[in-house]
């Protein structure tokens, strides 16, 4: 089935009208569903293509398209909501970020790049979607709808056999796709990742309705957001300058203004924003990789390094609760395709660069910092090795580093500037204890095989990943010595070097993984080592058989990559009864304990927390709380005003104590480094002021 877009511009401007007075009408009259799916797709979609028009930009294909069109939409929305929000301080308006200001802004500013972009675009291009096979591709649309319905049915039956069976549908999706060279189109395979990519974030995302955070900081970033959202008006100072880690996630627009645009034009809740909307923009994610790698390694291959950097249980894990990240990350994806691939004209080239390293330094600090130290290592390499390009300027170097410099300085009290200062004097003070393997986390003495496994199944999830990360330094050393075609491109080489470089400085400097954490850094490293795992298996392949036989290779690194996919899902550890971190996956079988660290809260704890911020002023009162209780999230209660409740320390005249439903149901209070029975508490000198059943909240009066 063949698609074709031949509209005359006149056809297409209409389209693009039609669609704008769609969305403008659901936002208008409030229509449930239209407003959430019609505006969404437009807004994050449209803008984009229509800038793409205007500055005649050559897409190479639908994929780049839809990256493109994605990345400049989000960028729109976050320069016009910075823009609109100068209102406040230059025309004193009370509440910028509003639908009355943000609306008429964002149609008039779309209409007129539509309106310039038809005029210019005289010559209307038409592009091709070939769709072969549309019955595979009815079948593969299957997996996520499966992801969803699975996901749900474990979280409110404690079924998982739907989210069993979808685990093992793209299992066997992978290696059907991989295997065969004629049931598989090659030009689906960016549908199969695309669909491979939502089901794994869907499949972890939709087992609640709440909020997880995955162990990670998506209640600080729910805080931030709530903020900007109250006052409808994102202050560039910090709101609390003694907290750091509040300052530097405020200072990113990514979970500040970004997400009050999408919540006011959605008139969705922010918390179903980031659980929902951002997760699909994730997967655009591995589809942007794939688009990079395919002319490096070629389609087939791609397609596995996409795989690979998906199977990596951060991926549909731990970074769905870090929202900053997962912005940042499109962004930086979209980076790398114009610096490594994308053929445009020297002005289309320069104001992408610098509108995209604009969105990815006030989307990530971290993924923005990574990112100038690679520029700085892929330029002095240009230049020590005598051969400087033309795509890591000195000049894009600076504009970069300028950027940033002046909005870490600048915004939310120098928050990320200070942290950056901090986070170097911590592993400064950490290089004293070089020599130690007691210095290095877990996960890199786990990663090293310096940590016994705990059962046989831990030992051989372990031999798998153990593989995967030998068949990378194998295809790292083929790269160096035996000339394989990714050393062709000096750049991508030099990407390469910097990533092995810097996970070595990872594991032999103390104190370095802690400045993020060892998962996250390797993630974000496999945006460049993730194709070195097919590399090394093809080169495994010919130095023992003396020939290239890609079938041998393609069955190598299917024995390697799907039981790593299985032991990476939880699969395994669910099938065997095995100690099992996934949620979606065993949740029936957890102990509350466990959900409670993941971030699994109950609905008890939601309304007692609403409670809390309804009824107490707690500027005033001091809040007492376990660790593991986030009141950031749905409280809206800054962390300086928390203290640990204790058995050892009483509670102050006027406090107040909140008890989560861990305490409650199951009368465990768990602190940092011990747990104790809450009838320990001696409660029952505190006066109890609310209760649902589930979560307690105590006053103790003067």
């Amino acid at each position: 089935m063949s698609l074709t877009n031949g509209k005359k511009p006149n056809q297409q401007i209409f389209c693009i009208f039609l669609l704008q007075i769609v969305a403008n009408i659901s936002i208008l009259f409030n229509i449930p569903v239209a407003r959430q799916v019609i505006v969404f797709t437009f807004f994050t979609f449209v803008p984009g293509f229509v800038l793409i028009k205007l500055l005649k930009m050559k897409m190479e294909g639908l994929t780049e398209t839809v990256l493109f069109s994605t990345g400049i939409s989000i960028t729109f929305l976050m320069l016009i909501g910075l823009a609109i929000n100068e209102l406040h301080s230059t025309f004193a308006v009370q509440k910028p970020l509003s639908l009355t200001f943000l609306l008429p802004a964002i149609n008039l500013f779309t209409l007129t790049c539509t309106v310039i972009a038809y005029v210019r675009n005289t010559n209307n291009e038409p592009f091709n979607i070939n769709i072969e096979k549309p019955s595979i591709l009815l079948i593969l649309l299957c997996i996520p709808a499966l992801s969803i319905i699975g996901a749900i049915t474990s979280g409110v039956y404690g079924n998982n056999q739907i989210i069993l069976l979808t685990i093992i549908a793209i299992a066997a999706l992978f290696a059907v796709t991989t295997i065969s060279r004629k049931a598989i189109p090659t030009k689906l395979y960016l549908f199969i990742v695309l669909i491979i990519a939502i089901s794994l974030v869907y499949h972890s995302q939709m087992v609640s309705d709440k909020l997880l955070s995955f162990g990670s900081d998506s209640g600080g970033e729910v805080f931030v957001q709530k903020i900007v959202e109250k006052n409808a008006y994102w202050d560039p100072m910090n709101p609390y300058p003694e907290s750091q880690s509040v300052g530097r996630t405020y200072a990113m627009l990514s979970v500040t203004i970004l997400p009050t645009i999408y919540s006011i034009l959605l008139n969705l809740d922010s918390i179903i924003v980031f659980k929902l909307l951002y997760s699909f923009l994730f997967s655009f994610v591995p589809l942007g990789l794939y688009n990079l790698w395919k002319n490096l390694v070629g389609e087939k291959f791609a397609f596995i390094s996409a795989f690979f950097f998906m199977s990596f249980q951060p991926y549909y894990a731990e970074l769905l609760g870090l929202n900053k990240q997962i912005l940042g990350e499109l962004f930086f994806v979209l980076l790398l395709t114009i610096l490594l691939k994308m053929k445009a004209e020297q002005l289309e080239r320069t104001v992408c660069l610098i509108i995209f390293s604009f969105c990815l330094i006030v989307s990530h600090y971290a993924l923005a910092e990574i990112s100038l130290f690679i520029s700085l290592f892929v330029l002095a390499a240009s230049i020590i090795t005598g051969k400087p390009r033309r795509r890591v300027t000195v000049a894009f170097v600076i504009t970069f580093f300028a950027i940033m410099f002046a909005w870490y300085i600048f915004t939310s009290s120098s928050a990320v500037y200070k942290s950056f200062l901090s986070f170097g004097e911590h592993v400064y003070n950490e290089l004293s204890d070089f020599f130690s393997l007691r210095s290095r986390e877990p996960e890199i003495l786990r990663g090293l095989g310096l940590e016994a496994p705990p059962t046989v199944w831990n030992m051989l999830s372990r031999m798998f990943f153990y593989a995967t990360e030998a068949l990378i330094l194998i295809g790292f050393i083929s790269i160096v010595k035996m000339r394989k075609r990714i050393y062709m491109d000096k750049d991508y080489f030099f990407l390469v070097l910097f990533s092995m470089l810097f996970l070595a400085a990872l594991i032999l400097i103390p104190g370095l993984p802690r400045t993020m954490n060892m998962t996250r850094f390797y993630h974000i490293l496999l945006f460049f080592l993730a194709p070195l795992c097919v590399l090394g298996a093809e080169t495994i392949v010919s130095v023992i058989t003396r020939k290239n036989d890609e079938m041998i290779v393609l069955i190598l690194l299917l024995l390697v990559l799907v039981p790593y996919f299985l032991f990476q899902t939880n699969f395994v550890y669910e099938v065997t009864g095995g100690d099992s971190w996934s949620v979606s996956l065993s949740k029936y079988r957890m102990s509350p304990l466990r959900l409670y660290q993941v971030g699994y809260g109950q609905i008890y704890d939601v309304y007692g927390q609403w409670w809390l911020s309804s009824n107490v002023i707690v500027s005033q009162n001091p809040i007492y709380c376990d660790p593991f209780s986030d009141l950031r999230c749905y409280a809206l209660i800054y962390q300086g005003y928390v203290h640990s409740l204790s058995i050892v320390e009483p509670v102050a005249v006027g406090g107040l104590v909140y008890l989560g439903s861990l305490s409650v149901i199951y009368s465990d209070y768990v602190a940092l480094y011990s747990s104790w029975n809450v009838s320990e508490l001696q409660l029952n000198e505190i006066s109890i002021v609310y209760s649902n059943g589930g979560s307690e909240i105590y006053c103790k009066n003067g």
